[in-house]
């Protein structure tokens, strides 16, 4: 499901919306497995006799209230923790009931990197750290899928949306006092769309 285009700019458009890797969900999933066989095993065990059924839906509900803190919590987490990279800006939201996040616009962007462990590398993950100006400590995105694309992916589009801005000054620059508005760097924002596109095709 893409990204709510009502919270967007009029000419804002969604690039890469994403979700933390899919990694993130297998704990989670284990723990569904372990807990149903086991509760599946307990209720089984349990021997016949008077307390027989209060025992069986205790063991029930105390199944119940795992699977609600170990894995239902941490899945609805997953669903709901949005790394969306749109035309204009970095946008990071996160949150079940109690929601919260942050944008950086491009403009403000002075460095992105990322970090991948050995493991992160086989798996296409890693943390995305986003340095801005004048907004305080960096913005770290963890478990984003195929990070060292995303880096590339942003820096590109920090690159397009400065050329865009130069061309739009220019532009305005020449309807005032009659010039040409500027076009030497044609090829190399041509050039850099391209690249961009390359980065934003599925792997």
């Amino acid at each position: 499901m893409g990204y709510p285009e009502g919270l967007l700019a009029t000419d804002e458009k969604v690039v890469k919306h994403l979700h933390p890797h899919w990694l993130t969900l297998v704990g989670p999933v284990l723990i569904l497995l372990v807990v149903i066989a086991a509760a599946s095993f307990g209720v089984a065990a349990i021997p016949e006799g008077d307390a027989q059924t209060w025992v069986r839906l205790a063991i029930l509900l105390a199944a119940a209230a795992v699977l609600v803190i170990f894995t239902l919590v941490p899945v609805l987490r997953w669903a709901t923790t949005h790394y969306v990279i749109t035309s204009h800006r970095v946008m990071f939201r996160v949150g079940v009931f109690n929601r919260h996040g942050k944008d950086v616009a491009f403009t403000r962007i002075t460095d992105v990197a990322y970090r991948q462990s050995l493991w992160d590398r086989i798996v296409k993950a890693g943390t995305l750290t986003i340095e801005s100006a004048g907004e305080g400590p960096a913005q770290v995105l963890d478990n984003v899928p195929n990070s060292d694309r995303i880096q590339q992916l942003i820096n590109h589009l920090v690159e397009e949306d400065s050329d865009r801005r130069a061309r739009e000054a220019g532009r305005h620059y020449g309807q005032r006092y009659g010039g040409s508005g500027g076009g030497s760097d044609g090829g190399q924002v041509d050039l850099g769309r391209e690249q961009t596109q390359q980065l934003r095709r599925p792997d």
